[in-house]
C-alpha cells in the first residue's frame, strides 16, 4: 500500500471487511475521522436536498446506509481505545469526543433530512410497507427526536453543547478509572503475604508482578479476576483491606484523576438535557425509550426485589457468623471479610472448595463449552482462523458458520486482563449484520478480562468467570445470528432493558449436568467433573445469591435516585451514602459499583437510569429458560428454534414485548427469578 494513503480511508478489501490492524497508527485517526464526517454530511445533504418525494429507498435506506466510512472507523477506535489504549490514543479520543459529539448532534438536527422522515412518521399509516420497514421508520423517527430534532432555536444550539461537553466528561470519567487501576498494584512479599492463596491465585499474582516488571514476584491488581480471588481465600484480613479499599475507590482520588466532579457535572449536563426535552428528570427522558417506560414499573421491582433480599442476606450472614465462632473470630464482619467466610461457609457447609473446583475449569475448555452448547441450540460451527490479523496478540478468531454450512460472520474473543484494556467484560462489534446495499457478515468482538496463567499452564476459571464467559459469547450471539435488513435494528441495537436477555439466558447452560460433564475436565488429569461435585454445585446454588442480589440492587438504586433527583446533586459520594443509608443498606455488603468509577454510568449514557436492566433482564432469562425446562430438555429442538428467531435473530425489528411473547406463547412471570435466587420457595 502506498504511505500517503491513510490506511484508514483506503478499502478494507480483506476477510470480512477487517482493517488493516497493523498499518494503522494512533495519528491517523484524527484526518481519517475529518475526512469521514465530512463525507458523511455529503450523503446526508443529498438526501435532504433532493427533489424527490420522501420514499422508503431514498430517504430511509438511505440514511441507514449513510456514514458507513465513519461508522468503521469509529467502531475500530472505540475498540482500540478499550482494549488496547495507550498515551496517544488517549489524546485522540480526548481531542476528537466534542468533534464527533458535535457530528452527531448535528446528524439528528438536520432540518431537511428529519422534515422528510417526519413526513414519512406522519403518514405511515398509508404506507404499503413491510412490518420490518415500519419499524425502522419508527426507530429511526424516535432517534431524531430523542436526540433533539424537534428543538429550535437557542435550545438546540444549548443541546448541541450539552452533547459536546458530555462526550468530553464521558472520555475523561472513562480514562481516570483506567489510570487508577493501571496505578495500583498490592505487592505480596513474603510466605506470610501469601497465605491461604491456592496456587492458581498465586500463578496469577506472579503473572502480573511479570507483566508490570515488579520487584515483588507477586502483586495483585484491582482486576476483578485477581482481587476476588484475593478477597476469597487471602488469610491476611489487613491486605484483604487494603485490596478492598483500593478496588471500591477508583475515580475517588484528589487530583488530575477525581471523578467526583466529573460525576457530578455529568448529573447537572443530563438534568439540564431531560428538561429541553420537558421532562422532570433524566430518568424520566431515558426510560421513556425501554420496555419499562416510567419509573414507577423500575422502582416496583427494584422494591420488590430489595426487600426480599434483605432478609435473606441476614440469613447468610448469621451462616458466615456461625463458622466465624467456630474458627474463635468475634466482631462485626467488615466487606472485605465477606467473600472469605463465605468461601469457608462453602467448604464446611457444602462440601464445596472454590480452588478444587477451579481446577476443572480451563479456559480453553470453557470456549469450547460455549461453543458446543451454541452449536446444539442452533447448529452453529466456529473454525479457528489464525491467518486473520488481529488488534492484539491476545485476539482470536472464529469463523462462524450454520449448520449448512453458510458462513455467518467472525467472532474475535480477546480474554485477559492487561494493562491498556479497560476493566470488566463487553461485547462491541467491528461491523454489524445487514442487508441494504450489499449483505455485511457480523464482526463481533468479545472482551473479557481473566486473570492469566503463567507460561505452560491454562488460565483457570471460577464458576464466576465462566458465567461471564458465557454472559459476553450471549451477546455475541445476540451479534453474530441477527437476521434482519437494515442495519440499526441489527444485533444488540435493542431497547436497553432487553439487551441483557439474550447473554443472561446463555449463562443458565453453565450449569446443565451434561454441559459440566463433557467440558469441565480437571487440567492436569484430564478428568471429568465428578457427579457428587456437580451435586454439590447445585446445592449450593442460591448460597451467596442474597449477597450478590443486595450488592447489585444497591447500585441499582442509587442510579435511578441519582438521576431520578430534580435538584443537583453536590457531593455524589455523600449522595449516594444518604440513598444507601435510607434503605439499610448491609454494611457488610458493600455495593458493585459506587459512583465515581459506575462506568456503567458515567463512561457513556447506555446505562444512564439503566443499571436495573439487568435484573429486568433475570425476570426475562429466569422465565425463558423455563421453556427448555417445561420441555423436558436444555437443547429442546423446537424451543431454540423458536428461541434464535425470535430473540437473537430478530434484532430491533420486532417490538420486544411482541418479540418475547412470540417465543415463548405469553408474557414473562416474575415468579421463575425469585424462585432461582431463593427470595421465594419452590
Amino acid at each position: 500500500m502506498d504511505q500517503a494513503v491513510n490506511p484508514l480511508l483506503a478499502p478494507w478489501d480483506g476477510p470480512f471487511g477487517l482493517p488493516p490492524f497493523g498499518s494503522i497508527r494512533p495519528g491517523q485517526f484524527r484526518a481519517a475521522f475529518e475526512q469521514a464526517m465530512a463525507q458523511h454530511r455529503s450523503e446526508l445533504a443529498q438526501i435532504g436536498n433532493q427533489s424527490a418525494q420522501p420514499a422508503f429507498d431514498n430517504t430511509l435506506a438511505a440514511f441507514d446506509a449513510s456514514g458507513r466510512a465513519l461508522s468503521r472507523i469509529e467502531a475500530l477506535f472505540h475498540n482500540l481505545t478499550a482494549s488496547a489504549t495507550n498515551e496517544e490514543l488517549q489524546a485522540v479520543q480526548r481531542e476528537m469526543a466534542a468533534p464527533l459529539a458535535a457530528h452527531w448532534s448535528a446528524v439528528y438536527m438536520d432540518a431537511a433530512l428529519f422534515e422528510r422522515i417526519d413526513q414519512l412518521h406522519a403518514n405511515r399509516a398509508a404506507l404499503p410497507w413491510t412490518a420490518e420497514q415500519h419499524r425502522l421508520l419508527e426507530r429511526v423517527h424516535l432517534d431524531f427526536v430523542r436526540a433533539g430534532a424537534c428543538l429550535r432555536g437557542a435550545d438546540r444550539e444549548r443541546y448541541a453543547q450539552l452533547m459536546q461537553r458530555q462526550a468530553e466528561l464521558t472520555t475523561a470519567f472513562a480514562q481516570n478509572v483506567l489510570h487508577d487501576e493501571a496505578s495500583f498494584v498490592l505487592p505480596l512479599r513474603n510466605e506470610a503475604d501469601l497465605a491461604g492463596l491456592p496456587e492458581f491465585v498465586r500463578a496469577a499474582a506472579r503473572q502480573a508482578a511479570l507483566e508490570r516488571a515488579h520487584e515483588c514476584a507477586h502483586v495483585i491488581t484491582p482486576a476483578r479476576s485477581l482481587v476476588v480471588p484475593f478477597l476469597t481465600f487471602s488469610e491476611q484480613r489487613e491486605l484483604r483491606e487494603a485490596a478492598w479499599r483500593a478496588w471500591i475507590s477508583r475515580g475517588e482520588h484528589d487530583g488530575a484523576n477525581d471523578n467526583r466532579p466529573i460525576a457530578r457535572e455529568i448529573l447537572a449536563l443530563r438534568r439540564e438535557q431531560a428538561a429541553l426535552h420537558g421532562y422532570a428528570s433524566y430518568a424520566d427522558y431515558a426510560l421513556a425509550d425501554t420496555m419499562a417506560r416510567d419509573q414507577a414499573q423500575v422502582w416496583r421491582l427494584l422494591d420488590e426485589v430489595w426487600q426480599r433480599a434483605k432478609p435473606a442476606f441476614e440469613r447468610e450472614r448469621l451462616m458466615l457468623d456461625a463458622v466465624r465462632r467456630t474458627h474463635g473470630v468475634a466482631g462485626d464482619i467488615e466487606p472485605w471479610d465477606w467473600r472469605y467466610w463465605a468461601e469457608q461457609v462453602r467448604r464446611e457447609h457444602y462440601a464445596l472448595d472454590d480452588a478444587e473446583l477451579k481446577s476443572f475449569f480451563a479456559l480453553p475448555n470453557m470456549v469450547l463449552a460455549a461453543f458446543d452448547c451454541a452449536s446444539r441450540l442452533f447448529g452453529l460451527r466456529f473454525e479457528i482462523r489464525d491467518d486473520l490479523p488481529a488488534y492484539h496478540p491476545d485476539v482470536r478468531a472464529y469463523e462462524v458458520s450454520d449448520r449448512d454450512g453458510r458462513t455467518l460472520g467472525l467472532f474475535l474473543q480477546d480474554n485477559f486482563a492487561r494493562a491498556g484494556k479497560r476493566s470488566g467484560a463487553w461485547m462491541s462489534a467491528l461491523r454489524w449484520q445487514h442487508r441494504n446495499g450489499f449483505a455485511a457478515q457480523p464482526v463481533i468482538v468479545n472482551n473479557n478480562n481473566f486473570a492469566r496463567g503463567e507460561a505452560g499452564t491454562p488460565t483457570l476459571l471460577s464458576l464466576d468467570d465462566v458465567r461471564t464467559l458465557f454472559h459476553e459469547f450471549g451477546h455475541g450471539l445476540h451479534g453474530l445470528l441477527s437476521d434482519v435488513g437494515y442495519e440499526r435494528l441489527s444485533g444488540t441495537q435493542v431497547l436497553r432493558d432487553f439487551v441483557e436477555l439474550p447473554s443472561q439466558l446463555f449463562e443458565h447452560w453453565v450449569g446443565e449436568p451434561e454441559v459440566l460433564r463433557t467440558h469441565a475436565r480437571h487440567w492436569q488429569t484430564g478428568e471429568p467433573i465428578s457427579d457428587a461435585l456437580i451435586e454439590r454445585i447445585d446445592a449450593t446454588r442460591r448460597f451467596g445469591q442474597a449477597y450478590e442480589t443486595v450488592r447489585y440492587t444497591a447500585s441499582a438504586l442509587v442510579d435511578m435516585a441519582a438521576h431520578a433527583s430534580p435538584e443537583p446533586i453536590d457531593d455524589v459520594v455523600a449522595f449516594e451514602q444518604r440513598v444507601l443509608a435510607s434503605r439499610g443498606l448491609p454494611v457488610a455488603a458493600g455495593l458493585n459499583h459506587r459512583l465515581p468509577h459506575f462506568q456503567h454510568l458515567f463512561a457513556g449514557s447506555g446505562y444512564a437510569a439503566g443499571y436495573y436492566v439487568y435484573l429486568w433482564a433475570e425476570v426475562l432469562d429466569a422465565d425463558a429458560f423455563d421453556a427448555f425446562v417445561e420441555a423436558g430438555d436444555p437443547f429442546d429442538a423446537r424451543v431454540a428454534e423458536r428461541l434464535r428467531r425470535w430473540i437473537y435473530a430478530s434484532g430491533d425489528s420486532v417490538e420486544p414485548g411482541a418479540a418475547y411473547q412470540a417465543f415463548r406463547g405469553r408474557a414473562p412471570s416474575i415468579e421463575p427469578m425469585l424462585r432461582d435466587k431463593g427470595l421465594i420457595d419452590g
